[in-house]
């Protein structure tokens, strides 16, 4: 996938890395890339930095309604669609009996269904393409399951799977599937808490423009699936096959993250 000269739909556009990604985008060259986002004036902000064929398109991926609406403002302004990237996404660091209905809820809608609403809407499009690629960014929660992050673990998940299963669906077809699996990344989507308590149990973090690079190289070469960071791409292979040993290993980090836990609550 040569990024030169494509039209893009990326979510979460004014998020950490999504400024960073749509910046990489129009260094690559893409000609018209639709960025998406629920803060109207941070899109805004970033939307002012790039090429004026680069359109913001405030919305709320919470819902079908919200999904549809976005990709009928994306199908507008950019004609046709190449490559969508499926990058917004929340989080959330409590423990999972405290963790409030609504906000799982919303979890699974943005991280979960959004993707997959979003991938339906647009996919009659990718299909007349003689390329196209969907790109869901997930993490590396979405092969093994961590304590304190159990709706954020399921989501990706979730977002794992649909990806494995959609890539198999349209296998004899011009359209990939790439699924990228960060590690922790150092952007405000973890709070001062997570901070803490990912310096306190060693948890390795990367910077964000590292984390894009590895995206758009994932992108052009059209990899399948791309787990991003050592040790952690090996205990994902390792958990796939032994969870038990991987049990054992996190064990003491789990007792050390949950004193954190506690003082967010206090």
């Amino acid at each position: 996938m040569q990024l030169s000269g494509k039209h893009i739909i990326l979510t979460g556009a004014a998020g950490g890395m999504g400024r960073l990604l749509a910046q990489a985008l129009a260094e690559k060259g893409a000609a018209k890339v639709a960025l998406i986002d629920a803060n109207k004036d941070a899109l805004n902000a970033v939307a002012q930095s790039l090429p004026d064929a680069y359109v913001a398109i405030t919305a709320d991926l919470s819902s079908v309604q919200g999904c549809t609406t976005a990709i009928d403002a994306c199908k507008e302004a950019l004609g046709h669609v190449d490559v969508l990237i499926n990058l917004a996404g929340l989080n959330s660091f409590a423990s999972f009996a405290e963790e409030s209905p609504e906000y799982i809820e919303l979890m699974m809608r943005v991280n979960v269904l959004a993707p997959m609403q979003l991938t339906r809407a647009l996919l009659p499009d990718l299909l007349q393409q003689d390329a196209a690629q969907i790109v869901n960014v997930g993490s590396v929660f979405g092969s093994i399951g961590f304590a304190w992050f159990s709706t954020y673990s399921a989501s990706k998940f979730a977002l794992r799977g649909f990806s494995e299963a959609l890539r198999r669906e349209l296998a004899d077809t011009a359209v990939g599937v790439t699924y990228i699996a960060p590690r922790a990344v150092k952007t405000p989507m973890n709070n001062d808490a997570v901070m803490k308590m990912g310096e306190a149990t060693g948890m390795n973090m990367d910077e964000p423009d590292a984390v894009v690079a590895k995206i758009v190289q994932a992108i052009e070469a059209d990899k399948k699936d791309c787990y991003l960071g050592f040790p952690e791409s090996l205990f994902v292979r390792i958990n796939a096959i032994l969870p038990r040993v991987v049990d054992m290993a996190v064990a003491g980090q789990n007792k050390i993250a949950k004193t954190f836990l506690k003082a967010k609550g206090e």
